[in-house]
C-alpha cells in the first residue's frame, strides 16, 4: 500500500476540483511553460531556419502577453500571490512533451507539434468546461478554450505569413537535404552494404551445405553483426557538426537498421525447409533489392541511373555469382 500511494497520480487534485483561482494560477502557470518552450524552439531553429524561429518568437511572445493579461486578472480578484500550482499537480490536466523528444526531429514536426500544444489547450479547457457545475469555473474555462482558438488560429497565420514565400521555399529546401543526409543517406549505404556484402556468405552456405536452417542462421548472424558493425562506425567516424550531417545517432540508428535489413530481406526465405523453393525466393528478393536501392540512389541521391545500376545492380551480381561458385565448388 505505501509504494501504492507513491505513484504521481495520489495526491494530485482533480481539474474539476479547482477553484477560480487555482484555475486562473494553472491557467499563469501552463502559459509560462509554453511560452519557454516556444523561446527554445526559436533559439534551437534560429541559425538553420531563421523564418520559422521568427514565428517561435512570435508565439512566444503572445504566450507572454496573454501571461500578463491573467495576471492582472488574478491580481485585480485575488491579490499579488499566486498560487504555485502547475500541470503535474492536477491529475487530469493536459501534459507537454518533453522538450528533448521533439526538438531533434524535423522542422515540419517541430511545427505540427506548436499547433498541436494550442489544439490540447482548447480542446481540454472546452471540455473541461462542459463538465464544471460551478458557473464561475466553468464562465472562466470557456474564456481559456476561446484564447487557446485564437492562438492557434494566430500561430497558423503567422506560420503561412512568414513561410509563404522565399523564406518558406529556402527552409524546405534545407530541411530536405538535411533529411537526406540524416537519415537517407547513411541508410542507403547500410542498405547497400547489408545487401551486397551478405550475399557471398548466404548463398555460399546454402550451396555448400543445402541446408536452410544452418543457411537462415549464418545469414542471421552477418546481417546482425554487418549492422552493429555499420551502426556504430557511421556514429563513431563523424559527430556532424563541421559536416552538417546531424545527429550521430540517428545516422548509426539509420545505417545499422537498414544494413540489418538488407541482409535478413534474403535469408529470411531459407525458414522454409525446402532448399530449392528457398533459393529461388531469395534470388528473386536479392534482384528486387539491388534494383531499389539504384532507384533509392537515383532518387534521393541524384546518382545518375547508369551509375547506380551499375555499382548496385553489377556489383552485387558478381558478389552473388563469387558466392554460388564457392559454395557450389
Amino acid at each position: 500500500m505505501r509504494g501504492l500511494l507513491a505513484l504521481p497520480f495520489f495526491g494530485r487534485r482533480r481539474f474539476d476540483s479547482l477553484s477560480a483561482q487555482e484555475m486562473l494560477a494553472l491557467a499563469i502557470a501552463s502559459e509560462e511553460e509554453d511560452g519557454r518552450i516556444y523561446a527554445l524552439y526559436a533559439s534551437r531553429l534560429r541559425q538553420q531556419y531563421p523564418a520559422t524561429a521568427a514565428v517561435f518568437d512570435d508565439m512566444a511572445a503572445e504566450e507572454e502577453e496573454h501571461r500578463r493579461r491573467l495576471i492582472d486578472l488574478y491580481r485585480a480578484r485575488f491579490g499579488d500571490l499566486i498560487l504555485p500550482i502547475r500541470r503535474e499537480h492536477v491529475a487530469d490536466f493536459y501534459t507537454r512533451r518533453p522538450v528533448w523528444l521533439v526538438e531533434n526531429l524535423g522542422l515540419e514536426r517541430i511545427r505540427e507539434e506548436a499547433l498541436a500544444m494550442e489544439r490540447e489547450a482548447q480542446a481540454y479547457y472546452r471540455a473541461a468546461a462542459q463538465r464544471s457545475t460551478d458557473a464561475e469555473v466553468r464562465r472562466l474555462l470557456g474564456d481559456l478554450a476561446a484564447a487557446e482558438a485564437q492562438h492557434e488560429r494566430g500561430a497558423e497565420a503567422m506560420i503561412a505569413e512568414r513561410l509563404g514565400g522565399e523564406a518558406g521555399t529556402e527552409e524546405a529546401s534545407a530541411a530536405r537535404r538535411q533529411f537526406i543526409l540524416t537519415w537517407v543517406q547513411p541508410g542507403v549505404a547500410g542498405l547497400m552494404d547489408g545487401s551486397v556484402s551478405t550475399l557471398a556468405p548466404i548463398f555460399a552456405t546454402a550451396f555448400a551445405t543445402q541446408d536452410p536452417w544452418t543457411t537462415f542462421l549464418v545469414g542471421l548472424s552477418a546481417s546482425v553483426g554487418a549492422g552493429i558493425s555499420m551502426g556504430f562506425t557511421e556514429a563513431a567516424h563523424d559527430d556532424g557538426k563541421l559536416s552538417g550531417r546531424g545527429s550521430p545517432v540517428k545516422r548509426g540508428l539509420a545505417s545499422g537498421v537498414m544494413t540489418a535489413i538488407g541482409g535478413l530481406g534474403h535469408a529470411l526465405p531459407y525458414l522454409i525447409p525446402n532448399f530449392w523453393t528457398a533459393t529461388a525466393i531469395a534470388l528473386a528478393v536479392v534482384f528486387v533489392e539491388l534494383w531499389a536501392i539504384a532507384w533509392i540512389q537515383n532518387r534521393y541521391m541524384e546518382t545518375p541511373f547508369r551509375r547506380a545500376v551499375f555499382q548496385v545492380v553489377l556489383g552485387g551480381s558478381l558478389v552473388l555469382a563469387a558466392g554460388i561458385l564457392i559454395g557450389g565448388g
